[in-house]
Order: C-alpha cells, then sequence, then structure tokens
C-alpha cells in the first residue's frame, strides 16, 4: 500500500483533477464528489421521493467510498481500539498537525477574499491594541537601561509635600537639597545613593546658532551607582561634585554628540556654550541612557557642584523649602523596600529638625515637622506621563480590546456561514470514521493561521500606529521620546491576542460544525430551510453582543467630546488670542535687584514702540500652565489663602480682563508708593462677601523672600482662570509689579500683537537684542500653549471619537450579514409564506422584527453596561456627567438608526422573493 502524506490525495486521478477546481477536499468528503457525478443532467436534479432518494443516496455513498475509507483508515485517518501504539508517537503528532496546517493554507488559498478580509480585520485590531500597550509599557512597565534596575528605589515624603514651600517639579518625589545632604549622611538601607534633578531648559551654543536644551543635575556617585559606563571620555565622580567646583565638565548624550560632533572622538575635551558659559565636555552617555524621567532625553548633565557659576545667587542648594531634587539609590542585599521606607521613618523626625527652613510661621512649620520619609520603587524611574496618561491609556486599551471583540463576532459569524456551507463535507468525514476532535482541530488550525497572518500584520501597524501617537501627543516645546522597540511583554501580549481571537471566532464554528448529524447532513438537499429560529440563536448572540458593545463606546465617545468641545469653548476670563509670551533671561547681566525692576521697566517700554505690538505688560505668572503662587493672607479676622500675581500697568488691558470696580495700577504704584492691591470675584466672595471691598487691607503671612506686608484693595476684576482650565477660578490678588519683593534678573512680557507671530517675534528679538545682546528670548503663543494644555483630552476625544464610528460600522456590518443569512436560509420558507397569501410588507415586518428584537436586548444591556463602565472615565471629563442622560440617549438612537438601516435591505429582498424560484428547491 502506498503511503499517503495526507488524508485528501485518497481518491482517484479524476477525484483529484474535480478537487482542484473546488475546496481543498478530505478523503471522506469525496463521497460529495461521488454524490454529484451520480445526478442526472435533466434538470430535475434526480428528484424523486425523499425516502428513495436519501436512502438511494446513502447506500451509494456508502458502497463507492467503501474502499477508500479502509484504506484511509488503515492511514491512520481513523483511531481504533487495535490502532498501534505507533500512531501516538510524538513524530505522528506533528505530521499530523502540519497535515491539518496544509489542508487549511489550501482552503483558506481556495477562500482568498475570505482570508484576506479576516486577516485585516484581525491585523487593525491586533494593531491598535498592541500600539496602545506598547505605549503602556514604555511609560509605566519598561524597566530603566541600567543594571538590576530592580534593586533601585527612591525616596520621597510621604503623601508629599503638602503644598508646603516651593515646588518646581510636577513629580511628588521631589526633596529639597539640604535634606537630600541629611539623608545621605544618615541612612544606612541603601548601598549607594544619589540625587539628580532636571535642570529645564537652558541655551546651548551661542549667536544665530543657539538653541534650547535640557540638562540634568547629577550628584557625584550618580554614574556609578546607575552602572553605567562612558560611550567616550568619563563620567563625573564624588571627587569632581565639590561644592565652589566652577564648572568641571560637562557629560553629554549620544543624541547631542550625533548632533553637535558627529560622532567624532574628538567631542571630549572640545566646548559646549551652556547659558553662555564654556563648558568643556568629559564623556559621552551610552546610547541606551536617556535619563532617569521617562518620555524625556537630556542633552547634558552637569554636577550639582556647578550650580553656583551657572546661577549665582539662586540659593538652591541651601534653601530648605525648595523641593527640586530626586533621591535614588541601590538598596543594600537583604533590604526590602518595607524595611528601608521603616527605617527612614525612624530616622526622619532628627533629619526635618536639623532642615527646618527659616521665615515661616508657626502653622506653616507644623506642617513641615509633620513630614515623615518613605522608599518607593524606582526601578521603572520616575514620570510625569504616568500621572497625565496613565487612566487614559488604560482606558484606551479596554476601548480597543471592545473593538476588536466586535471584529471577532463579525468573524465568527462569516466562519458559521463557512460552516453551514461545508457540512455535508463535515458529515462525509463524520460517517467515514474521523472523530469530532480532528475535525475540531482542522478547523481550529484555519483560524489559527488566520490569528497568526493578523498577529504578524499588527504588529507591523502597531509600530505605525504608536509612533503615530507619540507624535500626536507631543508638542513644539514638550517632545515626548519613548523607547517603542518590541520587548517581551509585548510580543507575549500580541501573542495571547491572537490566541484569544482564534479561540473566541473558531471555536464555536468548529464545535458546531463537528457536531454535524452525517444522516441528517447527507439527507438534506435543499439550499434554503424552514428551519426553527433556534438554527439562527448563536449568530442572533453574536449580533446581540455586538450592539450592546457598541452603545458602550458610542457613549464613550461621545462622553469624550463632549467634554473636549466644553474645554475648547471655555472662557478662561481673559484673552486668549493673539497674545504672544516672551520670556526673557539676562542673568548674565549680574544685575542687583532694583537695578533688575528699573531694567525689566525699560524693556516693557522699548516693546511697546515696535510696530507690531498693540499692547504690552509684564507678570510674573502665565495663566494655565500648571504653575502658581500661594500666600497666606489675613482680612477682616479671616485666615486662608490666596494666588498672588505682581503685574505691569496696563496688564488688565493688554489681556481684556474687566474692572468692575475700583481702578487700574498705573506708573505711580512703585517700590516705595503704598503697597495696594486688586482682587477678583472669588476672593470678595470668600472674605468680603456683603462689603464694599475697596479700602479693605490684606496683611500676608511671611515666607522666604517674601516678608509679611500690607495692600489696600483698590480694584475688583473679573474671575480668571488660574493654572487649570478644569478647576474653578481660585481667589487671586493681584499687586504691581514694581513692588515685587523677589525681583529677579528674568521677565515674562504679554504683547498683544496684530501681525503674523513670526514678524512679531523676529520684531521683538530685534528691538530687546538692540538693547542688549546678553538677553536670552523664549517665545510662545498663548493660545497654541492653551491648546497644548488640552493634549490628553484630544487624544480622548479623537480616539473613542474614531473607534466609536468603527464599532458602529462593524455592528452594522455584522447584523446586515446576519440578516441576510437568516433571509437566504429562509427562502423557501419566505416563499411559501408568499405562495399563500402574505404581503410584502407582512414579509418586512417579520425581518424588521426579530431585528428590534437584537436591538432592544443590545442596546439595553449596552446603556446598563455604559452607566456601569462610565464611573471611570469621570476624571477625564469635564462639563457633564458619566451618566449624561442626552449622551445616553443620543448613543441609543444612532445605534437604533443604523441598525435598522442595515436590516432593512435583507427585509427589501426578502419581500423581492419570487415564490416559484424560491419553491423550485422543494
Amino acid at each position: 500500500m502506498a503511503r499517503q502524506d495526507h488524508p485528501s490525495k485518497t481518491g482517484s486521478k479524476t477525484e483529484r483533477r474535480q478537487s482542484a477546481n473546488s475546496s481543498a477536499t478530505p478523503p471522506e468528503a469525496a463521497a460529495a464528489n461521488h454524490r454529484a457525478d451520480a445526478r442526472p443532467a435533466d434538470g430535475t436534479n434526480g428528484k424523486q421521493t425523499a425516502s428513495q432518494t436519501n436512502k438511494a443516496s446513502v447506500d451509494a455513498t456508502s458502497s463507492q467510498l467503501s474502499g477508500s475509507s479502509e484504506k484511509w483508515k488503515a492511514s491512520g485517518g481513523a483511531k481504533g481500539p487495535g490502532a498501534s501504539g505507533d500512531a501516538h508517537t510524538l513524530h505522528s503528532r506533528v505530521e499530523s498537525l502540519l497535515q491539518d496546517v496544509r489542508f487549511a493554507l489550501r482552503t483558506l488559498r481556495k477562500s482568498w477574499g475570505f482570508g484576506l478580509t479576516a486577516i485585516l480585520t484581525l491585523a487593525l485590531g491586533i494593531g491598535a491594541n498592541t500600539a496602545i500597550f506598547q505605549l503602556v509599557d514604555a511609560v509605566r512597565l519598561r524597566s530603566l537601561p541600567v543594571p538590576h534596575p530592580e534593586r533601585l528605589a527612591g525616596v520621597q515624603v510621604k503623601n508629599g509635600n503638602r503644598g508646603f514651600g516651593v515646588t518646581v517639579t510636577d513629580n511628588e518625589t521631589a526633596l529639597t537639597y539640604p535634606l537630600w545632604e541629611q539623608i545621605r549622611l544618615h541612612q544606612e538601607v541603601f548601598s549607594n545613593l544619589f540625587a539628580w534633578a532636571d535642570s529645564g531648559s537652558a541655551s546651548l551654543g551661542e549667536g544665530a546658532q543657539m538653541r534650547r536644551a535640557r540638562g540634568l543635575w547629577f550628584s557625584g556617585d550618580a554614574f556609578n551607582t546607575l552602572g553605567i559606563y562612558p560611550l567616550r571620555g568619563r563620567f563625573f565622580t564624588a571627587q569632581d561634585d565639590r561644592m565652589g567646583c566652577g564648572t568641571p565638565g560637562a557629560v553629554i548624550s549620544y543624541g547631542l554628540w550625533q548632533s553637535e560632533f558627529a560622532g567624532q572622538d574628538a567631542a571630549s575635551g572640545s566646548n559646549i556654550i551652556v547659558d553662555g558659559r564654556p563648558t568643556e565636555v568629559i564623556g559621552v552617555a551610552p546610547r541606551s541612557f536617556f535619563g532617569l524621567e521617562v518620555g524625556k532625553s537630556f542633552d547634558f548633565a552637569l554636577p550639582f557642584c556647578s550650580l553656583e557659576t551657572y546661577f549665582p545667587g539662586s540659593g538652591t542648594t541651601t534653601r530648605a523649602d525648595y523641593f527640586w531634587i530626586h533621591v535614588l539609590g541601590r538598596l543594600r542585599p537583604g533590604v526590602t523596600l518595607q524595611r528601608a521606607s521603616s527605617e527612614l521613618a525612624a530616622i526622619s523626625p532628627g533629619l526635618i529638625d536639623a532642615t527646618l527652613p527659616s521665615g515661616y510661621g508657626a502653622n506653616a512649620l507644623k506642617v513641615y515637622r509633620n513630614y515623615r520619609l518613605t522608599v518607593f520603587p524606582a526601578g521603572t524611574g520616575v514620570s510625569s506621563l504616568r500621572q497625565t496618561y496613565d487612566t487614559s491609556l488604560w482606558l484606551l486599551l479596554t476601548i480597543t480590546a471592545m473593538v476588536l471583540l466586535i471584529a471577532c463576532a463579525n468573524l465568527a459569524n462569516l466562519m458559521l456561514v463557512r460552516a453551514s456551507t461545508r457540512e455535508r463535507e463535515m458529515a462525509v468525514r463524520l460517517a467515514l470514521g474521523a472523530s469530532r476532535w480532528r475535525l475540531i482541530r482542522q478547523l481550529l488550525s484555519e483560524g489559527l493561521l488566520l490569528a497568526a497572518g493578523g498577529a504578524l500584520l499588527g504588529i507591523v501597524l502597531a509600530g505605525v500606529f504608536s509612533r503615530s501617537l507619540i507624535r500626536f501627543l507631543s508638542t513644539e516645546g514638550d517632545t515626548i521620546r519613548l523607547d517603542l522597540s518590541m520587548d517581551w511583554r509585548v510580543l507575549l501580549f500580541t501573542g495571547l491576542i491572537a490566541i484569544a481571537t482564534c479561540v473566541i471566532f473558531g471555536l464555536v464554528p468548529a464545535f458546531r460544525s463537528s457536531r454535524a448529524d452525517p444522516g441528517l447532513a447527507l439527507k438534506s438537499g435543499s439550499r434554503g430551510s424552514t428551519a426553527g429560529p433556534e438554527r439562527f440563536s448563536f449568530q442572533r448572540l453574536l449580533v446581540v453582543s455586538q450592539l450592546a458593545v457598541s452603545v458602550v463606546l458610542l457613549v464613550g465617545a461621545l462622553l469624550f467630546v463632549r467634554s473636549f468641545w466644553n474645554l475648547v469653548k471655555l472662557d478662561p476670563g481673559f484673552r486668549e488670542r493673539g497674545i504672544l509670551i516672551a520670556v526673557l533671561d539676562f542673568r548674565r547681566l549680574t544685575f542687583s535687584p532694583e537695578r533688575n525692576t528699573e531694567f525689566i521697566r525699560e524693556l516693557l517700554t522699548e516693546t511697546r514702540t515696535v510696530p507690531q505690538v498693540e499692547s504690552a505688560a509684564t507678570s510674573t505668572h502665565i495663566p494655565l500652565n500648571g504653575g502658581s503662587w500661594n500666600l497666606g493672607v489675613h482680612i477682616n479676622g479671616l485666615e486662608g489663602g490666596s494666588k498672588f500675581t505682581w503685574v505691569s500697568p496696563k496688564y488688565f488691558q493688554t489681556m481684556s480682563i474687566p474692572l468692575l470696580a475700583g481702578r487700574e495700577f498705573s506708573d505711580l504704584d512703585t517700590r516705595t508708593s503704598p503697597r495696594v492691591a486688586i482682587v477678583n470675584e472669588t476672593f470678595v466672595q470668600k472674605y468680603l462677601s456683603g462689603q464694599n471691598p475697596l479700602g479693605n487691607v490684606i496683611r500676608t503671612t511671611p515666607e522666604p523672600g517674601y516678608p509679611p506686608s500690607e495692600y489696600e484693595i483698590v480694584g475688583v476684576i473679573k474671575d480668571t482662570k488660574y493654572d487649570e482650565l478644569r478647576e474653578p477660578a481660585p481667589a487671586i490678588t493681584f499687586a504691581p509689579a514694581d513692588q515685587y519683593p523677589n525681583a529677579g534678573a528674568w521677565a515674562i512680557l504679554f504683547i498683544r500683537f496684530s501681525s503674523p507671530p513670526s514678524a512679531v517675534i523676529s520684531a521683538v528679538r530685534d528691538k530687546l537684542s538692540a538693547v542688549s545682546p546678553a538677553i536670552t528670548f523664549d517665545f510662545h503663543v498663548l493660545h497654541t500653549d492653551i491648546q497644548n494644555g488640552l493634549v490628553r483630552e484630544r487624544l480622548m476625544a479623537l480616539l473613542s471619537g474614531f473607534f466609536g464610528a468603527l464599532a458602529a460600522l462593524l455592528a452594522m456590518i455584522g447584523l446586515y450579514g446576519v440578516m441576510s443569512y437568516i433571509v437566504a436560509m429562509r427562502k423557501n420558507e419566505i416563499g411559501i409564506r408568499m405562495a399563500l397569501g402574505a404581503s410584502r410588507a407582512s414579509v418586512i415586518g417579520i425581518i424588521v422584527r426579530q431585528t428590534l428584537t437584537m436591538l432592544g436586548v443590545g442596546v439595553g444591556a449596552g446603556l446598563v453596561l455604559s452607566m456601569a463602565a462610565a464611573r471611570g472615565a469621570n476624571s477625564l471629563l469635564y462639563g457633564l456627567e458619566a451618566n449624561d442622560p442626552l449622551t445616553l440617549f443620543s448613543a441609543a438612537a444612532f445605534l437604533a438608526a443604523v441598525a435598522l438601516a442595515a436590516s432593512y435591505i435583507p427585509a427589501y429582498r426578502a419581500s423581492r422573493v419570487d415564490p416559484m424560484n424560491a419553491l423550485r428547491y422543494e
């Protein structure tokens, strides 16, 4: 007996030629070919009485294929009690699996349109899920590119600094420099410890080549503790980091080495200009090291000891109320996070007392004395992206998973339709002795191939999607840099999704096909069916599930779109458009505080002479940039706090903020004149409700650099947003710029313009550079900055809207496909009804009623799920509740309209059935 590599090779040469023009045919399905050959060609379809036809067909099939069946069984197609033990060897199992895969490939090749559609559908769904998970992995899960990151831990104040002092970072893990020094001296839980800080934006280069760059401050033990080595040159050490060191050198990033020095070894020993000061390059960091804050990269790193060189008189290393550095280290062997936290908490009172800041009142110092230090895992670094986008990314991952679920439901319906067309093939294989598990495995092989193809293409699309999202989230002044390479977590996630999709859309069709009754399938001779509704129950369940999930996605889409629209249309209380912000830095001029104030006034006067400038003023605060300054106040026996901003005359005019009572500031409000203030409506309601605010005196509590002062209220303005669009207007006090007690060598100009921003920027830069070339500039368009602050909301609105629309489209396609299939399978029934006098309207009603039933159940379930799930999105919404009735009704109404439109076409076709054509198959 000749060996058969695959059951499909059984049969005569004629049968093989026939199978080449049809779907790939396993041996037991050859009965279908014999039966087709036995049909008469007289156009009668061989119709006799049903019993005669079926009996003859079964007998003929059994007789003609008995020889083939015996050969196939002998080759291992069916396993009985006498099967040899060799059939259970690993080799035979692998060979059997390969046969299934080859057969599945041939089957899909014959139905390449279906295969291509399925793979593309899965690729889009898997790609979207993988892209979002890549961002989750890069932001939250991926470890720092250093040896043994799991041993890294950070030190922070438990529950944050609670608003005490000055915080210059968005991250709650910031400490003060004096506190870091005390921790370094007294801790015993870390084998190595270091501090680092973000220096913010600094100028790099000079003249026309000057650009903004990001620097980092490091203590001397930083690189040694991290366990990284220089690519070129050396890193600075603890011996280099000694106060008063001047400029011992800078370590530059791999990116700066490539862009500024073209990757040449000569970079070491060369100079770069940092904030106008020549700084020697002593080393180059490895390519993988981006810093310690995920989402950001650095250009150069400097030791803390050189702070006084670049920022003379800043006091950042001596102020015990200035929270700006991060402390990280490697735990000693055997020390757990819990033990380290306990030991640091035990020594905290002594460290706090040793760093008690001066210049604060008793109540403020009570807050500081209650600080306790704790330890947190730092193997993944720190990141403001986690705080901003963590909830959004997990929500997006849930949304994309729901879209993939809907796509899988559609594919399951398609697989069920394909399975119904192969019922006779499966019945013959069962009749000839094939096990049900073998049939299930064969059909699952097709699903697995589709899922694998979708996963491979999805990985390619995920790279495109994730990088597009990064570009979307990045702004002109804040470029996000993430490592989006495929690590084991991303690959595992993609593999699990592929397996899950295969199970979802392939398992039920496979089980249904394997449960076919051979006798009934071989007796069935009609193309249509008058089977009862139970035949299509699973397809209906899939459609109901699609509708329910689509409602959830549509509700989410409408909520996020409406929330974003509310923020875009929100009036902040001041002029947004046509305002240019110029941040000036003139530290290199080394003026005294009094001269700083005079110089700022001179710069403002020069700016107002620029032809493109309509109005200009200064302020110590940029609205809606997340920063704030708060001082304690006493007024009329009440004690509280107020935001403080010092502004120049014409500020309210420049920003179009209406004055409700009193007067604005003038040039007569100087450093030596009585202190005056203008407050907003919220301040009046909070402290002076029912009283005339004009003439009341505000007394401020002392803070370092801000001695206690008294301000007479001379005006009231309309409420304006302060640091966040989402937050209600706080109590705000405005004071004259000349009375600012802590004037430094910087200024923030607000310029109202009417020309293109680029022309205004160029004109203002030329004008002020003529005053002093030592001034550095940083320009922003206020409206652009405000819009950039809504990137998260814009992302959620855009993606949720897209996926919600896609879900509705997929649900419509799924409903249309199921209803079309049901109509096709019930064609005979419909023909009989119409032959017995049923009208076309009644036929349409039958189909539409089925649609309404599925729609009612699906939409009802979807609304319940939406109300339960939307609570998790409350923190991301503005101006509406998660269970907003209008949103729920709109989503349900839209989906109902789409579903009815999708079902009307099959219903209309059913009403046009010709009874004679339909009954011909009976």
